[in-house]
C-alpha cells in the first residue's frame, strides 16, 4: 500500500453525537481528491462510545487510522499523539472533531503548501460564541502577541496544515506543557494565514472547560514569553521606589515639622504592598518551577493503548519516547 501524501489528525473526546457528520464530511473530502489521504482519529480517553465508533469505522475502511490513548490527556497531548502517528510523506492537516474547523479548507491550504509554504494556518475572522468568551479570546491573543518573544499569529488556533519536516521537528520537541500553535510558530520556515469564519459546534457542548482554557493560556504565556519572570524584577523596583519615596517624605516631615506619620495606616499600607509583591513573585516563580518539575521527570507525554492500522488492531503499550 502506498504511503499517504497527507494525514488528517483529528483528536476526539466524547464526540459520539457529531461523529457521523464528521465522517460524512471527511469521506466526501477524500472522494473528491486524487491525493492519497489518511485520517488519523485520536481517542483521548472518551467516556461515551466514541472509541467504539472509531474502531468499527477503521476496521472497515483502511483510509482511517485510529489511536486510542490509555486515559484522557487533554487536547494538546492528544494532538501530539496524532502527529506522532501520522504517516504522511508531504503534509499533515490538523482539525478539531467538532466541525468548527471546516475540513474542506484543506484544498486551499494544500494549494498554498504547493506554492512553498511549510505552515498554512487558519485565522478566525468571526467566532459564533458567547460575547464574553469572544472578548476574552480577543484580548488574550493580542496580549500574547505583545509579550511573546516570537511572532504568534493573532486569532489563530491549531487548525492548520504543516509540512512533513515541520511535523518531524514538533515530534522531537520534548515540552511537557505543550502549546502547539506557539511551537509551530517557533519552528519558523515559510508560513501564511488563511482567514475563515469559525462555525458553531455541530452538536453537544465544548469539551474545553474554563480551567482547561486557563491552563492552555498559561502554557502560551509561560512557554513563549519572558515577561512573567521579568515582571518580578520590575515589581521589586517599583516597591523599592515607593518605599524610598515614602522614606524621604517621612524624613522631610521629621526635619521640618518634627513629626512622623502616626497610626496603623502607613504600617498597613507597607505590609499589604510588600506582602502582595512577594506573593505574586512566588506565584510566578512557582509556575516555572512546576513546569521544570514535570519536565525533569521525563515521563512520556502520552501512552497509546491500542491502534488500528490498515484494518488491523495493534496493541501498543510502549510509551512514545521520541516525544
Amino acid at each position: 500500500m502506498n504511503a499517504p501524501q497527507v494525514s488528517f489528525v483529528v483528536p476526539l473526546y466524547n464526540e459520539s453525537k457529531v461523529f457521523p457528520l464528521l465522517i460524512e464530511r471527511l469521506n466526501a473530502l477524500m472522494n473528491q481528491t486524487q491525493i492519497r489521504v489518511e485520517m488519523v482519529l485520536v481517542d483521548d480517553g472518551s467516556r461515551d462510545n466514541t472509541a467504539q465508533l472509531m474502531s468499527q469505522l477503521a476496521l472497515e475502511d483502511a483510509r482511517y487510522q485510529c489511536v486510542f490513548l490509555s486515559r484522557n490527556y487533554g487536547h494538546q497531548l492528544a494532538l501530539s499523539a496524532g502527529l506522532s502517528a501520522a504517516r504522511a510523506t508531504e503534509a499533515v492537516m490538523v482539525i478539531d472533531g467538532d466541525l468548527q474547523d471546516p475540513p474542506e479548507l484543506f484544498f486551499d491550504f494544500y494549494d498554498h503548501y504547493k506554492k512553498g509554504y511549510d505552515v498554512v494556518y487558519a485565522i478566525r475572522k468571526k467566532r459564533k460564541e458567547f460575547i464574553l468568551k469572544k472578548a476574552a479570546y480577543y484580548l488574550f491573543y493580542r496580549m500574547l502577541k505583545k509579550i511573546s518573544y516570537i511572532d504568534i499569529p493573532i486569532d489563530s488556533g491549531d487548525f492548520s496544515l504543516m509540512s512533513r519536516r515541520v511535523v518531524d521537528i514538533l515530534n522531537h520537541m520534548p515540552e511537557e506543557s505543550r502549546y502547539i500553535r506557539g511551537m509551530r510558530s517557533w519552528v519558523g520556515f515559510k508560513q501564511i494565514g488563511v482567514e475563515y469564519e469559525r462555525a458553531e459546534r455541530s452538536a453537544d457542548e465544548s469539551k474545553y472547560s474554563i480551567k482547561m482554557l486557563f491552563r492552555l493560556a498559561f502554557n502560551g504565556i509561560f512557554n513563549f514569553s519572558e515577561l512573567p519572570i521579568r515582571f518580578i524584577t520590575r515589581m521589586g523596583l517599583i516597591a523599592i521606589s515607593l518605599s524610598l519615596v515614602y522614606l524621604a517624605i517621612t524624613i522631610i516631615k521629621k526635619a521640618i515639622w518634627g513629626t512622623v506619620p502616626e497610626g496603623f495606616t502607613a504600617l498597613l499600607f507597607a505590609i499589604i504592598l510588600f506582602s502582595g509583591v512577594q506573593l505574586i513573585s512566588l506565584g510566578v516563580i512557582g509556575e516555572y518551577v512546576l513546569r521544570i518539575f514535570h519536565q525533569v521527570k521525563k515521563r512520556p507525554l502520552f501512552i497509546i493503548k491500542d491502534r488500528i492500522l490498515n484494518k488491523e488492531l495493534v496493541t501498543d503499550n510502549k510509551p512514545k519516547e521520541e516525544l
